[in-house]
């Protein structure tokens, strides 16, 4: 499982930064094409649990192969 983001989607809520259990979520401090904050995943510390992606309301994770 590969997972992919829509930066341009996210407005900077934090959930999937506070629910991700390994802190693989965070915010990089640059600003997307509408002005909000996005986050960055560390490859090398997520598990692919997917609770990023059950957490987001604005579909910024994608999960494929």
């Amino acid at each position: 499982m590969a997972l992919k983001l829509s930066v341009d989607r996210c407005k900077g809520c934090g959930y999937c930064v506070i629910s991700c259990p390994k802190n693989a979520v965070s915010f990089d401090g640059e600003l997307n094409k509408e002005g909000y904050q996005f986050v960055s995943v560390d490859d090398s510390a997520c598990i692919e649990c997917g609770i990023c992606y059950s957490v987001c309301p604005d579909i910024v994770f994608e999960l494929g192969k």
